[in-house]
């Protein structure tokens, strides 16, 4: 570790992983829930344990982002991180909210929870992934601001690289379209036109930045490859992605009241969009070929290398399935959308931050060179599990996407009714619920690698 701010990320980086732990276990109870309706009701009906899954997917996605900013940012800039401190309290403070928030959903019902806040005052929940409380959402905004301040001014003071300064823009957007979240118009259509400027823009748009700028700065850890050379990947990747997903989030407005055009730039634009994901599934093979070290820590090469394949399976080749508008008529709102919202989520964000874990959590641990062989090992198998489990239960979700489809929305056979449907489906369901409990086993594999000791190789070149 070359900068004792660095230090910071750590409890980011852990908090992110019990965070994700918890979205693991809201998602089985969920799979259980669709196959026995009444499972755990009513201490945690399906509409909860679906607002705790998904509201947990995204705090600790942003807990991984931040912990990557103030791991990379020092070393990128070659010069501490202007506030430690601040990263710290802010990290309590996001972490006591969100902590607050979850139990709030889980302890209080949910109107009850909108009177106790005070969102009578400034309406802003009850809306699909911004279901917090008015009074969390402003806590967010601080935090974000605080942190955006904090590795801000770091960048102002040391070097300025592509890599920061794509991760610092990324992370900016996502501050700014959050704020789209306490625009909560009467009309519905309006409302949905609005919301998706924090949910398409965010997940589509800047988190792309983010990817790739962590992404970028692991491969120059470990392959040794000039900068220039990832660099220029980086640049052209990021362009297309900006260009295709702010445009294609049209795909979205098809059916909302939105004006005919849109069904030509979202279906145009957003078959785009898997575009930027293949060329950075070819730029990290390429870099990885290119390498000139051969560090110890080669689990995460193979996490790099997952990540830009899964993300282009699952946000490209997932999401082009069912993007383009004649398709979408019948697919939207069924299980394929769920398909793709999975590995797409995994692929491109849960394994990024998984990545840099994977390659910062042991040199935070003082492991230099990189967990040992038998931790590596160990998480290997966490991969794999991950993984081949994930890619099961997107197969499940779009056999029973289509399956779905053909019982509701075809004209010809498309007379089944929703329950008498998913009765039908239930089998899949079955299959899904149990690569749920592989997947779950994945991540007890992964968490257990980092308390596995052992005899630590040196640095072959």
């Amino acid at each position: 570790m070359k900068y004792e701010s660095q230090k910071v990320a750590k409890p980011y980086f852990i908090f992110a992983l019990i965070l994700f732990a918890g979205q693991v276990l809201f998602g089985l109870i969920m799979g259980m829930q669709y196959i026995d309706g009444d499972t755990l009701f009513p201490y945690i009906p399906f509409n909860v344990a679906r607002m705790v899954h998904t509201n947990l997917l995204i705090v600790w996605l942003l807990f991984g982002f931040m912990g990557a900013a103030y791991y990379l940012i020092p070393e990128e800039s070659e010069t501490e991180l202007f506030c430690p401190k601040l990263a710290i309290v802010m990290f309590w403070v996001f972490a006591a909210a969100g902590v607050a928030t979850i139990l709030g959903y889980l302890l209080v019902p949910y109107a009850e929870l909108a009177r106790l806040t005070g969102n009578v005052i400034w309406p802003t929940m009850g809306r699909e992934f911004l279901e917090q409380p008015t009074i969390t959402k402003l806590g967010i905004v601080v935090v974000a601001l605080a942190f955006i301040f904090n590795i801000g001014m770091t960048v102002l003071k040391g070097r300025k690289t592509v890599i920061n300064l794509i991760l610092i823009t990324g992370l900016i957007g996502l501050a700014v379209f959050f704020l789209f979240s306490f625009y909560n118009p009467i009309n519905l259509a309006l409302d949905k036109f609005f919301w998706w400027w924090v949910v398409h823009l965010w997940v589509e748009g800047v988190w792309e930045l983010i990817l790739g700028a962590i992404l970028a700065f692991v491969l120059v850890k470990i392959t040794g490859v000039d900068r220039e050379y990832i660099e220029k990947w980086l640049y052209l990747i990021i362009a297309l992605t900006l260009i295709s997903g702010l445009v294609g989030m049209g795909h979205h407005y098809y059916w909302i009241g939105t004006p005919k055009y849109w069904l030509w730039l979202g279906s145009f634009f957003s078959a785009l969009e898997p575009i930027p994901f293949f060329m950075m599934m070819l730029y990290a093979f390429s870099v990885v070929k290119k390498r000139r070290i051969n560090p110890n820590n080669k689990i995460a090469t193979t996490w790099a290398l997952g990540t830009a394949t899964m993300a282009f399976l699952g946000a490209g080749v997932w999401g082009f399935i069912h993007t383009l508008a004649p398709v979408n008529y019948y697919t939207h709102g069924t299980q394929i959308t769920a398909a793709h919202g999975h590995l797409a989520f995994f692929g491109a964000y849960a394994m990024i931050v998984m990545t840099i874990i994977s390659y910062a959590m042991p040199i935070l641990r003082g492991r230099e060179e990189g967990n040992p062989p038998e931790a590596q090992k160990v998480e290997r198998i966490a991969f794999w599990l991950m993984c081949i489990s994930m890619i099961g239960i997107t197969l499940a979700l779009t056999a029973a996407g289509v399956w779905q489809v053909s019982l509701q929305r075809l004209p010809e056979t498309g007379a089944t009714g929703f329950i008498d449907t998913q009765t039908q489906i239930n089998p899949v369901y079955w299959i899904r619920l149990l690569l749920g409990l592989l997947f779950t086993a994945g991540l007890a594999a992964y968490l257990a690698s980092f308390f596995i000791s052992g005899r630590t190789e040196s640095r072959s070149a």
